[in-house]
């Protein structure tokens, strides 16, 4: 029995690393998107949500009843929320990477616990404890750090970029927040499905005012292909599988390991590297979020 567990708990450890190492290709994927045409950071989360709305759908009409693809009318508040946040989303994330670059922007994705920690306090008075409180100033420092603002080394830190670098966790947390209303009601890729399909329609409007990417190298169509089937489709199922055989905290501080994925990828293909101080920030919003999630094994019992 025990080593049935230890085996479970194993192949849990590897879903979750092969998810960060996916999830991790998305900004390599949009970096080169970007750099081989001409197409703004909102048409490009445009068509990804597109994208992804089919291959949801596909996936979720296959495998899952009629009925259980029903959204009950209270919780239809909740889904339009997600799907207009993860839009913005989507959009802040690519301006992100187009100006700061993929680690960089990663790490400040790290951020989002701040937010969700302050929702939850303001909405839920949820309590802030000590320990919070020093997650929050762990990730805090380590996002300031990361994004350049005391930085004298980088010459190309702008105010679009450090605007966009806090956008991402602000809008990450929003996505989020208005996710957790709807989970463990309905299966997963149900809600993507319906989540990604809104954030199609909110960017919609948008198109009529922005440059067709059209005509599309080839080399560019696989990108896209590797962005839609391997860092959202592929990463999404290997982190719901790993859910399975781990506790929900151990996966979130494991898919950290997102960041040393993002980091290499980055200096293989471009040389990026982050500034000593920015990879002390790295290290601090690593931290602030292993804190977070901390919880003690064990507690003293009286002799």
């Amino acid at each position: 029995m025990k080593g049935h567990r230890e085996a479970s708990m194993m192949w849990g450890y590897l879903a979750v690393m092969t998810a960060a190492a996916c999830w991790g290709t998305s900004g390599i994927f949009i970096q080169l998107i970007m750099t081989q045409i001409d197409i703004p950071a909102a048409a490009l989360a445009f068509w990804r949500d597109t994208a992804a709305f089919l291959a949801f759908s596909c996936i979720s009409g296959m495998f899952r009843r009629r009925e259980e693809l029903r959204i009950q009318k209270s919780d239809r508040i909740w889904l339009i929320l997600m799907g207009f946040s993860l839009g913005l989303f989507h959009v802040s994330w690519n301006l992100g990477i187009f100006l700061n670059g993929p680690a960089i922007t990663t790490v400040q994705q790290a951020a989002m616990p701040v937010i969700v920690i302050l929702v939850a306090r303001i909405v839920w008075q949820e309590a802030f404890t000590v320990r919070k409180i020093a997650a929050v100033t762990l990730i805090a420092t380590g996002t300031i750090l990361v994004s350049g603002l005391i930085s004298s080394v980088r010459n190309e830190v702008t105010t679009a970029g450090i605007a966009a670098g806090f956008s991402v966790p602000a809008t990450y947390a929003a996505w989020s927040i208005f996710g957790k209303q709807l989970s463990g009601r309905y299966a997963p890729e149900v809600v993507l499905t319906y989540a990604f399909g809104i954030a199609a329609l909110v960017l919609l409007p948008f198109q009529f005012f922005v440059a067709s990417p059209l005509p599309v190298p080839p080399q560019t169509w696989l990108c896209f292909a590797g962005l839609i089937g391997l860092s959202t489709v592929a990463g999404f199922f290997a982190f719901a599988f790993g859910l399975k055989h781990l506790p929900a905290g151990v996966a979130t501080v494991l898919v950290m390991s997102e960041i040393l994925f993002v980091s290499v990828y980055a200096y293989s293909l471009w040389g990026e590297m982050m500034t000593p101080i920015e990879s002390f920030g790295a290290l601090l919003v690593i931290c602030g979020v292993v804190a977070l999630l901390q919880r003690r094994k064990y507690r003293p019992t009286e002799d």
